[in-house]
């Protein structure tokens, strides 16, 4: 009979949970044009302190990729708000890590449209013999 293992301490958790975290990062994002006119992408990693109201303190960089991405990720980390959390009465602080994720905004897809056309130009449903394609390339 295996029992649960009793966790005394609860940990702040970002409201609506690591989905929402990385929608948040994703509004808040700056790419900073630094990093942009050099084509610099990568991770960057820190780790914070979160206290039991949830505010987040004592931000260190642990791996960065420089150019601006790193202390932009700082300020990102300083806008983020964890949920309280109550444990008996005592005040814990926690040291947690994070990843933000830099990525180049790249070009969306070129679209292609097929124009089917009969050759004698008719738009009647028959059989026919030969297709003549149109591809168009919106290069936007």
């Amino acid at each position: 009979m295996h029992k649960k293992p009793a966790t005394f301490i609860k940990l702040p958790e970002y409201p609506g949970g690591k989905e929402q975290f990385r929608q948040f990062v994703k509004k808040h994002l700056k790419y900073p044009e630094k990093a942009l006119d050099h084509k610099i992408e990568g991770i960057v990693f820190l780790s914070a302190e979160i206290n039991d109201n949830g505010d987040v303190s004592n931000i260190r960089v642990e791996n960065g990729i420089g150019y601006g991405c790193d202390e932009e990720a700082v300020r990102i980390l300083n806008l983020i708000k964890f949920g309280r959390v109550k444990n008996r009465g005592i005040r814990v602080k926690t040291r947690k890590k994070f990843r933000i994720n830099f990525k180049l905004p790249g070009k969306p897809a070129p679209s292609i449209v097929y124009d089917f056309k009969k050759e004698d130009g008719s738009n009647q449903l028959k059989k026919p013999e030969k297709y003549s394609y149109t591809v168009k390339v919106n290069d936007k």
